[in-house]
């Protein structure tokens, strides 16, 4: 179970998926679709740790969790 400091830099990453790829999705489609699928991003990120929706799931969340525990108290 991640501690809380895990789970607010997960946050901090989420938000950081949602407001780059708004940014990038809204040069391609109207505002309104690229907050959605920006929001949609952010949340499988946020709610699986399974960036992308790759079968590797596990994999990344290990690597982020040992990357975690490198750098945070």
């Amino acid at each position: 179970m991640p501690n809380r400091l895990h789970q607010a830099v997960d946050l901090l990453v989420a938000a950081l998926v949602a407001g780059t790829s708004t940014f990038l999705w809204q040069l391609v489609v109207s505002p309104a679709i690229a907050l959605w699928i920006s929001t949609l991003f952010a949340a499988i990120y946020y709610f699986s740790r399974n960036p992308w929706g790759s079968p590797r799931g596990e994999e990344y969340n290990e690597w982020i969790d040992d990357l975690y525990d490198r750098y945070l108290p």
